[in-house]
């Protein structure tokens, strides 16, 4: 077959397919971009430090806070003051770890 359509060796028809000559690395796509799933970088630390403050503001903070209701209390912290303060640290912390990852993204 020639490659530039007709049929094969089996009689199938195989239609016209354009097959330009170097205009694309096969370790690119379309827009001579690298595959995105070919970077070989992973999350990246400030994607880990990202999920690892995930994981701290919506599981451990509260399963501290639901398991132990009296910690707050044994620590010294009014019970409306602590149903306030113990959210509002991993939000704010989570904000921070946001930024500073959106920051150091657009940098590096």
């Amino acid at each position: 077959m020639d490659g530039a359509g007709g049929s094969d060796a089996n009689g199938v028809d195989e239609g016209y397919v354009h097959r330009p000559e170097g205009q694309w690395d096969e370790r690119t796509d379309a827009r001579g971009r690298p595959p995105a799933d070919d970077t070989g970088e992973g999350l990246g630390r400030a994607g880990w430090v990202l999920v690892g403050v995930v994981v701290l503001a919506f599981l451990v903070i509260p399963g501290v806070i639901y398991l132990r209701p009296a910690t707050p209390g044994e620590l010294g912290f009014g019970f409306l003051a602590a149903m306030l303060v113990l959210p509002m640290l991993p939000a704010a912390l989570l904000g921070a770890t946001a930024v500073w990852s959106a920051v150091r993204g657009r940098d590096g």
